[in-house]
């Protein structure tokens, strides 16, 4: 399986050059506003920098003469806009995939790398269907069965970039609360954690464990993610999450405070090493 283009990193690059173009011309909003002679509106050309709304290739390419791109730069991002217009592989299960999340299953699609820390729940992209579907039917707001059987196919589908030809990295920590929570029962609890330790034998995942002995740390708050790019044309994000949606965060400062974060956590927690041991015993204590 090797990597599949997703709409969301295309529409997301496209609006970054499209605001670059702009600035390396020196001109404003309003300035292209006028240049463009009604053809479109301020809101509009700052609805399409900031993602809010997609261009058409029609004007994309009225745009791009007033920026005055070379003729092989406006094929490209011509290209660009048609492959954000197409569907994602993961709207074929509507509304297992909230409106918010799409962004974020987006981005991970085609990332190289996910750094996480999760206080409460085994990360999802190591969560066997057992343990999530525990998860999922936890009262009061546990969805229908088939709902939770859509959402269940979703993580497993997003999981087989773990596996595939060129596997997505992986680094998480996870708080000590997390291995010794029973979720399920024993059995589905002792077979996610057994998952869990076999899944970080593997060279491009680790899991470290945040012992309970290591005291106050920085992400006590909660749990976050961030989801990191190979190409300097798309920019880390970060990713926090609650029960009425996500929130994403791509200033750099941002993304650079919960990067200091998570390396905080790694220096902070135990090894890998020590960390499959404590798994692995924790298994089968239960």
């Amino acid at each position: 399986m090797s990597i599949r283009p997703t709409p969301t990193v295309r529409a997301r690059r496209l609006r970054y050059e499209l605001r670059r173009l702009r600035e390396a011309r020196a001109l404003t909003i309003e300035q292209v506003a006028q240049r463009a002679e009604g053809d479109f509106s301020t809101s509009t050309i700052s609805r399409w920098e900031t993602g809010d709304r997609r261009i058409k290739p029609t004007d994309l390419r009225r745009l791009l003469e007033i920026y005055e791109a070379e003729e092989q730069k406006r094929d490209v991002l011509v290209a660009l806009a048609r492959e954000a217009r197409q569907r994602g592989w993961w709207q074929k299960y509507g509304t297992a995939v909230p409106s918010w999340f799409q962004f974020f299953v987006g981005l991970e699609s085609e990332c190289s790398l996910v750094k996480t820390y999760e206080s409460e729940l085994i990360p999802g992209l190591l969560q066997t269907q057992d343990y999530h579907r525990a998860f999922l039917r936890t009262a009061p707001v546990a969805d229908d069965d088939a709902e939770i059987e859509r959402k269940i196919k979703v993580r497993m589908e997003r999981q087989e970039r773990l596996t595939a030809d060129t596997p997505l990295h992986l680094w998480a920590v996870i708080n000590e609360a997390v291995i010794r929570r029973v979720v399920g029962g024993p059995e589905v609890t002792r077979e996610q954690l057994r998952h869990v330790a076999a899944m970080a034998e593997l060279p491009h995942i680790n899991v470290q464990v945040l012992a309970f002995r290591s005291g106050a740390h920085p992400a006590m708050d909660g749990g976050f993610t961030m989801l990191c790019f190979p190409e300097a044309s798309d920019p880390d994000v970060a990713y926090v999450e609650n029960q009425a949606g996500g929130l994403y965060l791509e200033e750099e400062a941002e993304v650079g405070r919960y990067s200091l974060m998570h390396g905080h956590l790694v220096a902070k927690a135990l090894d890998p090493d020590e960390s499959r041991v404590m798994i692995a015993r924790a298994a089968e204590e239960i």
